[in-house]
């Protein structure tokens, strides 16, 4: 099934501004498909990812209430790049299903569809226009240690975990700089929300 309504995928780094942006839109009436909700959902106890993630990875990585031990998870993955594989290749197939199921389920002119790693993960390319929110490196040191608690070389070493800032904009039809005040940003995403809706209005609808 390919997805009817037009759609632009709004990524950037940890700490960029994404959710601001997603929520400004939002808040027009664009409907918002959000990667990371869907990939909370399918890792709930009784969903068919986490009993792969069980079965590929052991009953251990459960924790007693049969949820996702998410930081025994996250150190797993972390100190292995071949279980990061492992992982990634079991969720982002059911994240892209979900994604395109309840896109088309959709009744709007376009939609948002918030994906943070898409530089990291080269899927999606169905997607109708990517739109990027940058901000310098230093803004997202700042930010990930104050709203994580953490410190610079921990905060560094995520930085470096995710796609560099210049491989997300290699991807880019559309950046949002987000380093000014909300009133920057609220008209940044006025004047975009009426270039998509031209868009989408122009564009041949996907069946």
């Amino acid at each position: 099934m390919t997805p009817v309504p037009y759609v632009v995928v709004l990524t950037g780094g940890i700490a960029s501004g994404k959710t601001a942006v997603s929520d400004r839109f939002a808040a027009l009436g664009v409907p918002v498909v959000d990667t990371d909700l869907i990939a909370r959902e399918i890792v709930q106890p009784g969903q068919p990812a986490l009993a792969e993630i069980a079965r590929e990875f052991g009953a251990e990585i459960l924790d007693e209430t049969g949820q996702l031990d998410r930081e025994r998870m996250r150190r797993i993955i972390f100190s292995d790049p071949a279980c990061k594989m492992q992982l990634e290749a079991i969720l982002h197939p059911a994240i892209g299903a979900r994604a395109l199921e309840q896109i088309a389920s959709l009744d709007a002119d376009y939609c948002l569809l918030v994906i943070p790693l898409l530089a990291e993960s080269g899927r999606y390319r169905w997607a109708d226009r990517i739109l990027v929110v940058d901000v310098d490196e230093a803004s997202q040191l700042r930010r990930v240690m104050a709203r994580d608690d953490i410190g610079m070389e921990q905060a560094q070493a995520i930085l470096n975990a995710q796609a560099s800032r210049a491989q997300r904009l290699a991807l880019a039809d559309d950046v949002i700089e987000n380093r000014g005040s909300l009133e920057e940003l609220d008209r940044a995403v006025g004047v975009l929300h009426a270039k998509y809706r031209r868009l989408a209005a122009a564009s041949v609808p996907k069946r």
